[in-house]
């Protein structure tokens, strides 16, 4: 049995950041019960049409959920979910700033009627703030946060190539429902929290931040290249392939001068990490120079034995068949409403515990199923 097997989660999501939380909690077992707008549905429905007429968010995030489609302003459907929230364990919404409150769904209403519910409400900038009643997607949080300030090349910033802001919201909620959880297995009590994707992004901007608000400048964009560590980046090989090496302290950085570059003569001359920082092309051009007799096989396999991290550049189609990914399994199969998919099983491995793959709902699939398990015998309530 999955360990949250008796946990009941009904949300009111859309896009990524509250999908993403509460498919981690599906994943551990949770039933989510996910509310869509009839018809359309959640709008990463729409986002795409490449995964055989599906979207790609939708297929990545909503795997093992129910849908049920709900018009909430009509007084027999929103009684649905109030049946709903009665059995619930969890509510999750990620509604446009202020859009709960509006429809009674506030965290202080749903616990005076469910007073063991845990009631999470993901925003874009929080409840406050003068901030409070911005829309929010995750570029603009980017862009707020500074992101894209320390991402790109020295001339050109950029956005992440992946929702690091939706990600990172939706990965403290989950891990804020489950602390919870917990605390209500001792208390016997629900409680609410916030989470906005501005906060949890400024946590994990929390490097560059302490390093410009104490040194006085932000760290410089350096592309592909670690902004403050040196060597730490790619260089090219005689092949004209680029390797990725990562030195993380002066015992390793002489380790690769005499072992892999064959260069024990050079590693005074750039002895501290700051002294290779500052002098990053000069550093290049002896590494490259290096490298220039040898292919990238070569390379990769002197930087393996003498233990200094290293990667190759993969595209995300060769990352699909990734040979790490092969050799451990690390893919299921997902029913959907177009057949079969391919899904990657969940990060966290338990010994002898079998991933869960339930399909991916159709919008309000499981409506009806829903209605007469909440006693609507009749159907959808006027």
């Amino acid at each position: 049995m999955l360990p949250l097997s008796e946990v009941t989660v009904v949300s009111l999501e859309q896009a990524v950041a509250a999908p993403f939380a509460t498919r981690q909690l599906a994943d551990l077992g949770a039933r989510v019960i996910k509310v869509e707008r009839p018809g359309s549905g959640d709008f990463a429905r729409s986002y795409d049409a490449t995964v055989r007429g599906l979207s790609s968010h939708f297929v990545w995030l909503n795997r093992n959920k129910e849908s049920i489609a709900l018009d909430l302003k009509e007084p027999g459907q929103r009684r649905v979910l109030d049946a709903l929230l009665e059995r619930a364990d969890v509510f999750v919404q990620n509604l446009a700033p202020g859009a709960a409150s509006r429809l009674g769904l506030g965290p202080e209403e749903l616990l005076a009627r469910h007073p063991r519910l845990i009631v999470c409400g993901i925003s874009g900038y929080g409840t406050d703030g003068p901030y409070r009643d911005k829309k929010a997607y995750d570029l603009l949080v980017q862009c707020e946060t500074g992101v894209p300030a320390l991402t790109g090349s020295p001339d050109e910033p950029a956005k992440t190539g992946i929702p690091v802001a939706d990600l990172a919201g939706g990965m403290y909620a989950y891990s804020g429902i489950l602390s919870a959880l917990y605390e209500r297995e001792r208390t016997g009590r629900g409680q609410a929290f916030e989470v906005s994707l501005f906060d949890a992004l400024t946590e994990w901007v929390g490097f560059p931040l302490y390093y410009t608000v104490y040194g006085g400048t932000q760290p410089a964009r350096t592309g592909l290249s670690h902004a403050a560590i040196a060597p730490y980046g790619p260089y090219v090989c005689g092949d004209g392939e680029t390797i990725f090496l990562a030195v993380q302290n002066d015992r390793e950085w002489r380790r690769l001068c005499a072992d892999v570059l064959g260069r024990a003569d050079v590693a005074d001359s750039f002895a501290t990490n700051d002294e290779r920082s500052a002098r990053r092309d000069e550093l290049r051009v002896v590494i490259e120079d290096a490298f220039a007799p040898l292919d990238s096989a070569t390379v990769l396999a002197r930087l393996d034995a003498a233990s200094i991290a290293n990667a190759r550049l993969r595209t995300i189609s060769q990352l699909a068949e990734h040979p790490q990914l092969a050799e451990r399994e690390r893919w299921g199969t997902v029913d959907s409403p177009v057949g079969p998919l391919r899904a990657l099983v969940p990060p966290v491995t338990v010994a002898g515990r079998e991933p869960r793959f339930d399909p991916i709902p159709d919008v309000g699939e499981h409506t009806s199923a829903l209605l007469a398990e909440l006693g609507f015998s009749g159907g959808m309530p006027d």
